[in-house]
């Protein structure tokens, strides 16, 4: 089955020869098949300022779809070794998130749209409602789709994208919630509560 994924491709302190932009899209672009709903992907190459480092090329794919996020990076002497890396590392997480989905009793992966307007951003502006910020920070923005899950569910998509929190919609109550690595180790949950008037 062919599945078209819209896949861009950037880069910095790195040119970029036509046939490496080309093997980025069609390598990542397979990746699609991997995990049903998959249809967005960034691909972003990188060089390092001394051209002698051994590793001297990034590759960094960010892959997301139906509120699945799958992040990775590698590095290696050029571009094309560099992608091909960072190809072997997203088929495992992306193979491991279609396991933990069906073995999670979903038999398919989730195949329906998040509701709008939930993000990263609107949660953390609702949290700093009625706050005087300081002028002159710079704030960057994300605003991602999300599907309802269980903790467990968030925790998992936490540790797919190396990140150190994750917000999600919490599929049993609906609410707006936060899992985080704690400093004691392990994982923290923060649930978001409406203030009644």
């Amino acid at each position: 089955m062919d599945v078209d994924m819209d896949v861009k491709v950037s880069s910095r302190h790195a040119e970029l020869r036509p046939e490496v932009r080309a093997a980025a899209v069609d390598k990542v672009g397979r990746l699609a098949r991997f995990l049903e709903g998959m249809d967005a992907a960034e691909v972003h190459f990188a060089g390092a300022h001394n051209p002698s480092i051994e590793r001297a090329s990034t590759c960094e794919v960010s892959m997301r779809g139906h509120g699945h996020h799958v992040r990775a990076k590698a590095q290696a002497p050029d571009p094309l070794s560099a992608l091909d890396a960072v190809v072997a590392k997203l088929e495992h997480q992306l193979h491991r998130l279609k396991e933990r989905l069906v073995d999670h009793g979903h038999g398919r992966v989730r195949n329906g749209r998040a509701p709008a307007g939930r993000s990263t951003a609107a949660v953390a502006a609702a949290g700093l409602a009625g706050v005087a910020a300081p002028t002159e920070i710079p704030v960057r923005s994300k605003r991602f789709e999300v599907v309802p899950m269980t903790v467990q569910e968030a925790a998992f998509q936490m540790e797919l994208l190396s990140h150190p929190f994750f917000v999600f919609v919490r599929e049993d109550t609906g609410a707006t919630a936060v899992v985080y690595h704690r400093e004691q180790g392990g994982v923290g949950l923060i649930e978001v509560e409406a203030r009644a008037d």
